[in-house]
């Protein structure tokens, strides 16, 4: 587990004078410049493609109204939507601020060892957390958000840090979600102001909290956000990536996004997120990942959820794979409540997802695409691989306990066994193309999973 050094609160300079060092070092002398044809040409580190699952944490002062959404603060005073104004008068007094909920964010339950060992049985690979998400508060004491952060107020209780030592504990890797604007801020609304000519916010404090982050807590990923308004050279990415990628104490192994500026969504950065929910129609030629929520209308906790907003488990698994085949990543948000608590419909999708993994994880992680991805039949087969090995992943068992796979060409030396059953499974090549395979005729509470079966396929081209 990497060490994880805390600064002392008044180092916002210093931070300042690093950033300019990194901005002002030899373009010569540097394996990566500050522009995308540079930044674009850094391979992405392996462990990320092998990783494949991970979980996302959206926990912030909006998980205390925890109505809406995580966007509350936003859709009550910046677009001043009549619903959320009710449902203000309805439930809070006159003159109840949003800064007002910050004591209320307590944390009194959160215990990260327990998230780190939910996380772990889910299969998780990677945990990225909300360390600020655009209403400013920080789930750490960033030196440059005083009195708005988790430190000062609510928990008193350095979140990010305390997960992230859960976590490496474990050896899941850390990904920290950060917003790179702030709604109401009021350096970010002069630089609006001024048409995003002047930089006060950036400097003062977009650059500075992702320097102290990483210099503070080494993540493995940064899971960039709030770009949209501005390109990127407002926001300076290209120069901040190059010091991540030159010169930080992750420049090894960090991972990021695409989110770094209103021009670079699904075309520059480390892996593409394009846009939420994102799914291609074919392979990409690309690293790329698919975020979402098991709340089908929010990423943050909702105090009126209902069972029927919540993703079910064939439809979590089905996503997965689908995912997985076509090259990406699978990142499944959850939203705790203002206690810290992870409601336990979330942990029995979270843990329905660890115990699918625990049959079929061998065709999902570090698996890479096959030369065919779907077939789009009465069983829905997809396709992963490793090596000269194939896995075929059928989400719907198919009559007579026969499924015609058409892809594969058989050999000699084909030999077919299915995930969590001992034994080789019999099969025949089909005249024209393809091979019939017969499944074990077993009833469904024998079956090693209950969707989403795993054929593995050896001496196929």
């Amino acid at each position: 587990m990497r060490e994880r050094v805390r600064r002392s609160r008044p180092v916002g300079w210093l931070l300042l004078a690093l950033l300019g060092a990194a901005l002002l070092g030899s373009r010569a002398s540097r394996l990566y410049t500050p522009d995308w044809e540079s930044l674009d040409s850094r391979p992405l580190p392996a462990w990320f493609d092998e990783a494949k699952f991970g979980v996302f944490v959206h926990w912030g002062v909006y998980s205390v109204p925890a109505w809406g959404s995580e966007w509350f603060w936003w859709h009550w005073q910046g677009e001043g939507r009549l619903r959320y104004q009710l449902f203000m008068r309805d439930n809070y007094p006159p003159g109840f601020t949003y800064a007002d909920f910050g004591p209320k964010f307590t944390a009194h339950f959160f215990h990260p060892d327990e998230w780190a060992q939910l996380f772990l049985a889910a299969g998780a690979k990677y945990v990225v957390f909300t360390a600020k998400h655009h209403e400013g508060f920080t789930n750490w004491p960033s030196p440059v958000s005083w009195n708005w952060n988790s430190k000062d107020m609510g928990p008193h209780r350095d979140l990010v840090g305390e997960l992230g030592e859960a976590l490496r504990k474990r050896n899941i890797r850390y990904g920290l979600y950060h917003s790179l604007l702030e709604w109401f801020h009021p350096l970010y609304l002069l630089d609006k102001k001024n048409g995003f000519r002047t930089q006060h916010f950036v400097s003062s404090k977009t650059m500075p909290e992702l320097l102290d982050l990483v210099n503070s807590y080494q993540p493995d990923l940064i899971w960039s956000d709030g770009e949209w308004e501005c390109p990127d050279t407002y926001w300076n990415s290209t120069y901040f990536l190059s010091w991540l990628y030159n010169d930080s104490p992750v420049k090894d192994e960090v991972v990021v996004n695409d989110r770094w500026g209103r021009n670079c969504s699904c075309h520059h950065g480390g892996y593409y997120n394009c846009q939420d929910k994102f799914v291609p129609e074919s392979l990409p030629d690309h690293k790329w990942e698919m975020c979402t929520s098991l709340d089908k209308w929010s990423w943050g906790y909702r105090r009126d959820l209902k069972v029927t907003d919540v993703l079910g488990e064939s439809e979590i698994i089905s996503e997965l794979v689908q995912t997985v085949s076509l090259g990406g990543n699978y990142l499944l948000n959850v939203g705790p409540t203002k206690d810290g608590l992870i409601v336990p419909i979330f942990q029995e999708r979270l843990l329905a997802v660890g115990r699918w993994l625990q049959v079929s994880g061998e065709a999902i992680y570090a698996s890479k695409p096959w030369r065919v991805q779907i077939e789009k039949n009465e069983t829905s087969v997809w396709y992963t691989s490793k090596g000269s090995v194939v896995y075929a992943i059928f989400l719907q068992w198919p009559e007579n306990d026969s499924l015609y796979l058409k892809s594969p060409i058989t050999t000699s030396t084909t030999k077919v066994t299915m995930l969590g059953i001992k034994g080789y499974l019999k099969w025949s090549r089909d005249l024209e193309e393809g091979m019939y395979i017969a499944l074990p005729p077993l009833p469904l509470s024998e079956l090693p999973v209950e969707f989403a079966w795993t054929v593995k396929l050896t001496g196929v081209k």
